[in-house]
């Protein structure tokens, strides 16, 4: 075991005094309130691109930054955009999706914020979003209930938006139907000449909200066609993946739908190491369409799933703020297209 020594604290410094805007505007040879406009980015008022340079110069060479609190109080609502962190395992198609969001976002002059409730869920972490007093919070997944939109909009938010199965009273609605990603996947698999095909259900808690309607969308992609669908559950770990290859002689199965592309990847080299040739023996699918997909051998087919690009999000997060009144807008986002490759 590494130990940290315990070093007898030295004498620091005294600590420097914070540099305010008055500062900065005696340094630049300007107003405050010329500061205020020009570090806020007002555009109500005209000012020159030589004091624009000079007050951004000043700020630099003292190290102020204006105060978002403050600036709030002023404006009686903030720019800050809460994002509650998932409490999922969360892939790269999800993570590429919300940098992009942030980017367009902070295009808007907002400020992006992931905020971890930890053993928060529902309405009791809409309370916990609600202290920071954001502008608008983009809910993740399902559990927010009308009486958590309440709690948010008393508090300041502007706009609740959230994104999962289904739509929240008084809230803006993404919907993900992830039906129709299991109905592709195992369509595709039907089509190929499939018949008696698995479904990989992940074991890790909260994937549930994405597996369960995967599952049921691939059982309606073969009823009443005489095909069987049996459930595997999964998890993430290479033992489990063993187990699953040692049974497979047992379960008779010719193809498999593996929930999406990191859990296809998992399997398929556990049964390649337990002898099954793919696609000979077992047809493997995945979701996600993610690069390393294309570097297997074989190839991985997978299912492509469309999102909204992070542009339009932030333009429907930016009309709901300027329009805190409007409707509550309900758009259906998840699109899916079977992407055939070597596996399949």
């Amino acid at each position: 075991m590494v130990q940290i020594p315990n070093t007898p604290p030295s004498a620091s410094p005294a600590p420097r005094s914070v540099p305010t805007s008055a500062d900065v505007a005696r340094l630049a040879g300007v107003s405050r309130a010329t500061v205020s406009y020009v570090l806020n980015n007002t555009s109500a008022v005209r000012i020159s691109e030589a004091t624009r340079r000079r007050v951004h110069e000043a700020a630099r060479e003292l190290g102020y930054v204006p105060h978002a609190a403050a600036r709030s109080l002023r404006a009686g609502h903030s720019r800050m955009v809460l994002m509650p962190a998932p409490a999922i395992p969360v892939g790269p198609l999800y993570n590429a999706f919300i940098n992009e969001l942030q980017w367009a976002l902070g295009r808007l002059d907002y400020t992006v914020v992931q905020h971890g409730t930890v053993a928060l869920r529902g309405d009791e972490a809409a309370r916990a979003w609600a202290e920071l007093r954001p502008v608008a919070v983009l809910v993740p997944g399902a559990g927010l209930g009308p009486q958590g939109v309440d709690v948010l909009k008393r508090s300041g938010a502007r706009a609740v938006v959230t994104l999962g199965p289904g739509s929240v009273e008084g809230a803006h609605a993404l919907l993900m139907d992830h039906t129709t990603v299991g109905h592709a996947a195992v369509a595709h698999l039907y089509a190929r000449g499939r018949r008696r095909i698995g479904v990989v259900v992940p074991e890790e808690t909260g994937l549930d909200t994405f597996s369960r309607p995967r599952l049921d969308g691939a059982r309606a992609a073969v009823q009443d066609t005489g095909a069987e669908v049996t459930t595997l559950p999964l998890a993430y770990e290479e033992r489990s993946a063993a187990r699953l290859a040692g049974r497979w002689p047992g379960l008779g199965l010719d193809a498999v739908f593996a929930y999406n592309d990191e859990y296809a990847m998992l399997l398929m080299r556990a049964l390649q190491d337990a002898g099954v040739r793919i696609p000979a023996d077992t047809a493997v699918i995945g979701a996600d369409d993610l690069m390393l997909g294309r570097l297997l051998r074989p190839r991985l087919s997978t299912v492509h799933m469309d999102l909204p690009s992070g542009r339009d999000l932030a333009e429907l997060v930016d009309r709901a703020v300027r329009d805190p009144g409007a409707e509550p807008e309900t758009h259906t986002i998840l699109g899916a297209s079977v992407v055939h490759r070597e596996s399949s």
